[in-house]
C-alpha cells in the first residue's frame, strides 16, 4: 500500500511539471487540463504541502490571464495617479499639468477639472480618489496639502477646499469604512481621517513605522494596503493595526512597489516600477504575475470592471489596460 502511494505521488509530481513546463508555450493546454485540476480523485490523495503549493499554482494560471493587453489609452504625460470608479470612468492626474483629466475606459475625454487655489494659483496634484458619492480628493505634495473639490450649485461649477495639511502627502485613497487614506512619504506616516459638514476633518488617526509611503488603497476585509518606495508593501487591519508585509511573508523580492489596488474578490495587486511588472497576490496561494512584458516604467495601477486592469505607463505615456481574469 506504502509503495502504491508513493508511486502515484511520484506520477503526480511528473504531471505537475508537465503541465508547469507545457503552460510557458500553451494556455490552450491549460484551459483543456481544467477539467482534471478540478477532479483530482482519479490522481489518488494529495500528500505534502509541495504539491498542494503547485496546485494552486497551476490553479491560477488557469484563473487569470496574463500580458492580455486589450487597449492603449494616451495621456497628456506622465501620470501620477489614477484611479478608476465603479462605473468605469477614469480619473488622472499628471507630473506638469494642473488639472485632472477625467475619460471612459476607451479613452473619450469627458472633462477637466482644473486645479487652482484663489490666491495661490494652479496646483500640480500628486494623486486622486474619487468617493462612491462622486468627492474628488487630491494630494498636493508641493503645497503640502490634501484638496477636495467641491460642487457649487451648477454642476460645471466647483471649487477646490483645503482639508488638511501635511508635511508630503503623496498617494491618496479610500477604505472599505469611508474613510480617508493619506500617504506621507517623508515622514513615513500613513493619516486616516473622515470628513464631517463643511468639509471639515474627523477622527484623524496616524499609523507610523514606513519608509517612504507612496502610495494606498483600500485592502480585503477593510483592512488596507501601502506600498513603501524602494520598500515592501504593508497590510493594516480596519483598526489599523499592522497585520505584516506582503514581501516578508510570502518571500517576494519586490523592485520599487509603487501603485497599489484591491480587486472586487479581495486580491492586491502590485505594480512594481523598477522590475516592470504586474503581480495579483491572492487571498491565499502564492503570487501571479499579470503582466511582466510591454511595460517601459509603469507606476499605477486600478481594477475596473469585467476583469479588466488599468496600468499607468510614464515611459510611453500610455494607461494601458490589460484583461487579467476570464
Amino acid at each position: 500500500m506504502a509503495h502504491a502511494l508513493d508511486t502515484s505521488g511520484q506520477q503526480k509530481e511528473r504531471f505537475l511539471r508537465a503541465m508547469r513546463a507545457l503552460q510557458a508555450t500553451s494556455d490552450h493546454t491549460l484551459q483543456v487540463a481544467s477539467p482534471i485540476l478540478e477532479h483530482l480523485g482519479g490522481l489518488g490523495p494529495i500528500t505534502g504541502q509541495g504539491l498542494c503549493v503547485e496546485l494552486d499554482r497551476v490553479g491560477h494560471l488557469l484563473q487569470f490571464q496574463q500580458d492580455q493587453l486589450l487597449r492603449r489609452i494616451p495621456t497628456l504625460g506622465g501620470v501620477r495617479g489614477l484611479h478608476c470608479t465603479l462605473d468605469g470612468t477614469l480619473y488622472l492626474t499628471f507630473d506638469e499639468a494642473p488639472c485632472i483629466q477625467i475619460l471612459d475606459l476607451s479613452g473619450h475625454f469627458l472633462h477637466s477639472l482644473p486645479c487652482s487655489l484663489p490666491g495661490t494659483g494652479a496646483f500640480v496634484s500628486e494623486d486622486v480618489t474619487v468617493t462612491g458619492s462622486g468627492l474628488v480628493l487630491v494630494s498636493s505634495l508641493v503645497h503640502r496639502a490634501v484638496y477636495a473639490f467641491h460642487h457649487l450649485s451648477k454642476a460645471s461649477q466647483g471649487k477646490w477646499v483645503k482639508i488638511l495639511t501635511f508635511e508630503s502627502p503623496r498617494g491618496v485613497g479610500v477604505d472599505a469604512l469611508g474613510r480617508f487614506l493619506v500617504a506621507d512619504y517623508v515622514s513615513g506616516l500613513v493619516h486616516s481621517f473622515s470628513l464631517g459638514s463643511s468639509f471639515k476633518a474627523i477622527g484623524l488617526t496616524t499609523v507610523p513605522g514606513l519608509c517612504g509611503p507612496r502610495y494606498v488603497s483600500n485592502g480585503p476585509d477593510g483592512s488596507f494596503v501601502v506600498s513603501e518606495e524602494c520598500g515592501d508593501v504593508h497590510l493594516f487591519g480596519h483598526a489599523h493595526q499592522p497585520l505584516g508585509s506582503l514581501g516578508r511573508r510570502l518571500e517576494y523580492p519586490f523592485g520599487n512597489p509603487a501603485g497599489v489596488c484591491t480587486d472586487a474578490q479581495g486580491n492586491i495587486i502590485v505594480v512594481d516600477e523598477q522590475r516592470k511588472e504586474v503581480t495579483l497576490f491572492p487571498r491565499a496561494g502564492p503570487p501571479v504575475r499579470l503582466v511582466s512584458k510591454g511595460l517601459q516604467r509603469p507606476t499605477g495601477v486600478a481594477c475596473a470592471s469585467h476583469g479588466r486592469l488599468l496600468v499607468a505607463d510614464n515611459g510611453d505615456n500610455y494607461v494601458k489596460i490589460f484583461k487579467y481574469q476570464m
